[in-house]
């Protein structure tokens, strides 16, 4: 089993913590990561982009001229796809990038994901985050004195608002709760910090 050494906000060493092998001690999978990076990037697009095909843009109800005798190629419409100010040919529409990947693919990654951050060393514990106000300059002194990088996602325990806000009022930093981690966060972020009671309810809901 993996051990971590735990920090307090003032980067000091306070004790050392054993990660569970089932969650940060597994083989990285890198085809599964990526799997779930392209289903998260995917998940995420908006898909409203729209053009207007010919049916769609105004004009080009008068035949611009006759069919034969003029020399011209026959044309039926100044607004088809080769006239200047014509439609788009297959236009793009708005539509739903989105899909779902199997659950058990979505476990894999996260454990891939998290187990590759504790092999490249790249894992921080930290004992605790505590704020008793929205206060950005404490946390980023903590972040600088526990040696994060510019990169970094925080998983706390529960939703405190202080916490959050405070984070992420900081360039790079990045919020999440055992509910919301996923793959694509953890693999963009130079550093993973998890706080000690998150670590236990990560390993209750994975392992």
């Amino acid at each position: 089993m993996p051990n971590v050494a735990v920090l307090n906000m003032a980067g000091e060493n306070v004790g050392e913590i054993t990660l569970s092998d089932a969650i940060f001690g597994i083989n990285p999978n890198a085809v599964v990561m990526h799997a779930a990076v392209v289903n998260y990037l995917a998940n995420q697009r908006q898909g409203t982009q729209s053009t207007l095909t010919r049916t769609e843009v105004s004009g080009g109800g008068k035949k611009p001229w006759r069919q034969k005798g003029t020399g011209h190629a026959r044309q039926g419409s100044t607004r088809a796809p080769q006239w200047r100010h014509g439609g788009v040919v297959h236009a793009p529409k708005p539509r739903d990038y989105s899909y779902s990947l199997n659950k058990k693919v979505r476990r894999l990654a996260l454990k891939s994901a998290l187990s590759d951050k504790v092999l490249s060393n790249s894992l921080i514990v930290l004992d605790e985050l505590k704020l008793e106000e929205y206060k950005t300059k404490v946390v980023a002194d903590c972040l600088k004195a526990i040696g994060a990088g510019k990169k970094v996602l925080v998983v706390l325990e529960n939703n405190d608002a202080f916490a959050v806000k405070s984070i992420a009022n900081i360039k790079g930093a990045k919020s999440a709760q055992i509910n919301t981690i996923n793959t694509y966060d953890i693999i963009n972020a130079d550093t993973l910090v998890i706080v000690k009671g998150a670590v236990a309810k990560l390993e209750e809901v994975y392992a």
